[in-house]
């Protein structure tokens, strides 16, 4: 029996490992988590917004940094580094070193009065050292924690032994120049490293002219000038006479796919981020015209198609497929580029400002980091992990996430987060935990029958919100509306600064209710909410009004109206706030047990994982064999998937905490979270079973699409990639291929169908691979639009090219033609005419065999799981997580959770992190015994309700029914979700819903119409 611990170590706090430190702190477990700088946060407080949703990054993240930093079972060492782990799994041995901070961080109120006066400025690395800061500084405005440190390789008395100005003007008395580096040991049962990636500086590519030329920026220095928080305000100007560019142009894979310089993979988020930055600078700058010259347009994520064809659609941003060769500058500043067609013409084009889209690589302290863990790193300097063990290091009881053993986008790190956690609790003690009140709480302020006093706070957002609206004037306004006692506007209302700021206030002005003016409530309101009970009111005396979606973005360009629409939404706020009640959350038992739905890959691993940490799982297959798709790969770069399949269907088979169900069909899910009721019936007998559980994961697959595009059907000699893999299996052709054709998009990229499905071009690349080893003189041909082998997947795309493969480009204006060869013998072989644009002209290929990479359908009964979850799906019918970028597994029902192809097209290492994520995730339930519900929930007015029922057929959750006996409606507490729709469709007003009450509706619109009548007269 291996050793187990109630304590964990998380190393890097980016966004993976503010995850994974939340994750396991929900299950329990005491968190150290260790960052080299000095705030969390890692690269995401960097970019400005996020694709494809466009959301302002610190916006989203800010709440989780906030909610690591107040979690009672989070503990942060910031400015800290392993130093080293010894023992055992379950009993590891740490030792980190603390460096000196040289501020007291308990008496430091981050008044920034001493970095105002320090005499020493030196270059800002958070800002790409395109601003100074001061030798005494914190990292960025909304750093967590909020406390300032002293460089002391910079600071002139530790150093010199001259200055102490910070001292002398440090009204809190926090500066100790005494301050020494600390040791700390800890004992922790398990390691998660998360450390993140570095940036690739093309100072030594010459020919670019980084460095030389001072409008060649490389795409983390323009995400700093495009950003609200950025040296420059989100106003972007050239550096050498200030004035905005017309003209930009943005290279792509500089220090990415580049064996010269042993970068042979791809950085899997950089042609996004270029589309993102092309797409937020046409909106920051009227009639800005941005170029992206690219090799592959890598959009594989889930809508990044869609992003890419907005990009080109909308924004008017030119896609140039071509290779840079040079950059030159002109006299006035501007930039030539020289750039090489495929067909090897060569082409210049001038252009105001030049963004180099940079690689991902290891952070720089790798090897020193692997060594003193005794972990090993890939070709490549990454920490190495295996395809089918994604999460696991070289080093039993250290585990992996985020960018830190492959270069990952913000979301896929998330997952893998939130995996490493799952393989980490097979070493740590869970124990169900109750629920209870904080040792400290302050005791919660009666304000009933009292006089609604409220406190407005207006959020700046940088310019997020301020560059369009008139904050100041929209806090001023709303010191003249009815009961508010106090107004002010803040920098970052979400900033601990800002948090401790509205505390204050509750408490100096005797506040009683709160509206903050900010960003959407969806992202930000339970962070305020638990700001307000921190300082001794009801959560639900919060009120806020939208200012930044329904404002600043919705009306950019027309900044007065926005700002007076501000106020009219302050106002509405108030108004409703001076109605606000006390609302009590219900405590709801958690059933520890799981329902999955779906027994392929991701399904039995989420199974597994969930069965390992102790809990009773439901797994439920409408297929009569385990697996899914995963049947059908027979290949893997050498290694042999059936064999993992195999071994993964024996565990699930014989683990007694799995309660499995082959070809049965889920009919019914009822309840809620904590308490759902699910009703199977076996398809052959058709003999039902219910059961109850707590949690619910959605791993129910994909199809391969059914196509009839180029003539498939009308031979053998025309397969689809997974019909092609069965037969390199069997070593079985129609006929022996000399010549092969792949074709790729087959289904997806286009109209109706607008993403990409993600595994083809590695499936063809892979196909192709085991094709030429097999049969070596086999012609084979590849014919794509781009070929999207991200990440590691590169160097196998290089290496079928170094065999001889022949890949062709084709736009989707001219897709390829297919004919058969004798059209009175199906079997004779096909003709597949395709433009080449390295011949620059039509070419027909003549073909033993066609094979068609077609897209990865979703499932079409996703919409009957839907219906009953109450779950949504996306315009492409597949399952919609609750958040693209941060709750990727998660859906906005509590206690579902999604997984593997159920939520897009995947891979096998991405289905088996993200079923782990799932389980991981679900676990942070199902290891507590009670939650609480929502206290806005249907309320009945007893001498109104005639029993009509109407609200019960309305109910989406079965949250109300008509009491026979009584004859009025009742509603379950727990089950209720505060939609609202019974309320709305009641004849005869006796539903009312908490937080939304009639009397809290007519105050809002009653200060509406006040602010009217104020105007006219």
């Amino acid at each position: 029996m291996s050793l187990k611990s109630r304590s964990a170590m998380v190393v890097g706090a980016g966004i993976a490992g503010i995850q994974a430190a939340l994750d396991l702190a929900d299950m329990g477990v005491k968190v150290h988590l260790i960052e080299e700088s000095a705030t969390i946060g890692g690269r995401m407080p960097q970019l400005d917004k996020t694709f494809p949703t466009n959301d302002c990054s610190m916006c989203i993240l800010a709440p989780k940094m906030s909610e690591s930093v107040r979690h009672p079972n989070i503990t942060i060492h910031i400015k800290s580094k392993v130093e080293s782990v010894e023992g055992l799994p379950g009993d590891f041995k740490v030792k980190i070193i603390e460096e000196a901070k040289y501020v007291d961080p308990e008496k430091c109120v981050s008044c920034g009065i001493c970095e105002d006066k320090c005499p020493v400025k030196v270059d800002d690395e958070f800002d790409m050292n395109l601003r100074k800061r001061g030798a005494i500084s914190r990292y960025f405005l909304q750093s967590i924690p909020a406390e300032y440190t002293i460089d002391k390789e910079k600071c002139l008395y530790l150093t010199k032994g001259v200055c102490k100005i910070c001292e002398k003007v440090c009204p809190a008395g926090a500066i100790r120049y005494e301050d020494v580096d600390k040791t700390i040991e800890l004992s922790v049962g398990a390691v998660i490293l998360s450390t993140g990636i570095d940036t690739f500086n093309p100072i030594h590519f010459g020919n670019l002219g980084y460095k030389r030329f001072s409008n060649v920026v490389t795409s983390l220095e323009f995400e700093r000038m495009l950003s609200a928080s950025g040296p420059m305000g989100g106003h972007v100007v050239k550096f050498n006479d200030h004035k905005e560019p017309k003209t930009l142009a943005f290279i792509q894979c500089v220090g990415s796919r580049d064996e010269s310089i042993d970068h042979n993979y791809c950085s899997s988020a950089c042609c996004m981020f270029a589309i993102k930055e092309a797409i937020i600078a046409t909106e920051h700058i009227k009639g800005l015209k941005s170029s992206i010259f690219y090799m592959d347009i890598r959009a594989f994520g889930k809508d990044f198609d869609k992003y890419y064809e907005n990009a080109k659609n909308k924004y008017g941003v030119q896609f140039i497929k071509s290779k840079v060769s040079d950059i030159s500058e002109n006299e006035d500043g501007s930039l030539t580029l020289k750039y090489v067609y495929e067909n090897g013409d060569i082409q210049y084009k001038e252009f105001d400002m030049v963004v180099l889209a940079v690689g991902l690589q290891p952070r720089k302290g790798m090897p020193e980091l692997a060594e003193k863990l005794d972990i090993k790193l890939n070709e490549y300097g990454f920490c190495r992990s295996d395809a089918y063990t994604p999460l696991t290091t070289s080093r039993e009881g250290i585990y992996v996430c985020g960018a830190m053993n492959a270069p990952k986008d913000i979301p896929e790190s998330v997952v893998s987060a939130s995996g490493a956690v799952a393989e980490a609790t097979k070493y740590l003690r869970l124990e169900r935990q109750k629920l209870t009140d904080p040792k400290d709480a302050p005791k919660e302020i009666p304000v009933a029958g009292v006089r609604p006093r409220i406190g407005t706070f207006v959020c700046h957002c940088g310019i997020n919100i301020a560059g369009v609206v008139d904050v100041k004037a929209v806090a001023e306004n709303a010191k003249d509306l009815p009961n508010v006692e106090h107004s002010e506007d803040l920098m970052y209302a979400c900033s601990p600064d800002g948090l401790d700021i509205i505390k204050k206030r509750i408490k100096e002005q005797n506040l009683n209710r709160v509206v903050v003016a900010a960003c959407t409530p969806r992202t930000h309101e339970p962070l305020f909410r638990e700001t307000i009970n921190e300082a001794g009111l009801n959560p639900y005396l919060f009120e806020m009004a939208n200012i930044r979606d329904q404002c600043s973005w919705a009306h950019q360009n027309e900044p007065e109206l926005a700002t007076e629409k501000s106020k009219d939404l302050m106002a509405m706020a108030v108004g409703k706030a001076k109605e606000l009640k006390a609302l009590d959350r219900l405590p709801i038992d958690i059933n520890p047990k799981a329902l999955i739905v779906g027994a392929g890959l991701a399904g039995m691993v989420a199974a597994d994982t969930l069965a390992t940490a102790g809990h009773e799982v439901y797994l439920v297959e409408r297929e009569n064999k385990l697996g899914g798709n995963m049947r059908n790969i027979f290949f893997n770069f050498g290694k042999d998937p059936q064999k993992h399949l195999a071994d993964y269907i024996e565990r699930v088979e014989n683990n007694k905490h799995i309660h499995l169900y082959k070809n049965t069909e889920v009919k019914k899910i009822d309840g809620y979270v904590g308490n759902f009721e699910t009703l199977i019936v076996e398809k052959e007998s058709k003999k039902e079973t219910t059961f109850d559980h707590g949690v619910t994961i959605i791993a129910t697959g994909a199809d391969e699409h059914e196509t009839q595009e180029y003539k498939y059907g009308e031979t053998s000699t025309i397969v689809t990639q997974v019909e092609f893999e069965r037969m390199l299996k069997n070593k079985k052709f129609p006929k022996k291929p000399k010549t092969v054709v792949m074709i790729q998009c087959v289904g997806s990229r286009e109209e109706g169908k607008m993403y990409c499905s993600r595994i083809c071009c590695t499936k063809a690349v892979k196909n192709a691979s085991v094709l030429k080893d097999m049969m070596p003189n086999t012609n084979v041909y590849i014919v794509y639009r781009d070929m999207r082998t991200y990440g590691f997947r590169e160097k196998y795309y290089t290496e079928l090219r170094d065999k001889g493969t022949m890949f062709v480009h084709y736009s989707p204006e001219k897709k390829p033609e297919v004919t058969l060869v004798d059209e009175m013998n199906p079997d004779s072989g096909v003709n597949v005419t395709v433009f080449d644009p390295i011949m620059d002209k039509e070419v027909q290929i003549t073909a033993d065999m066609l094979v068609l990479s077609v897209a990865v359908d979703p499932k079409k009964d996703n919409i009957d799981t839907a219906r009953m979850l109450k779950i949504p799906l996306n315009a492409d019918g597949v399952f919609l997580e609750a958040h693209a970028k941060l709750r990727p597994v998660d859906f906005a029902t509590d206690g579902v959770f999604l997984c593997g192809l159920a939520h897009g097209p995947k891979d096998m290492d991405e289905s088996l992190m993200q079923a782990k994520a799932a389980a991981s995730r679900a676990l942070t339930f199902l290891n507590k015994k009670q939650i609480l519900a929502e206290g806005t929930i249907t309320e009945v007015n007893d001498t109104r309700c005639t029993g009509c029922g109407y609200c019960e057929i309305t109910c989406a959750y079965n949250a109300i029914a008509v009491d026979p006996e009584k004859e009025i409606a009742i509603v379950n507490d727990a089950l209720c979700k505060g939609c609202g729709a019974c309320v709305a469709s009641c004849r005869c007003g006796a539903l009312d819903l908490r937080g939304f009450t009639n009397e809290q509706l007519y105050s809002t619109f009653d200060s509406l119409a006040l602010t009217e009548e104020l105007e006219i007269f």
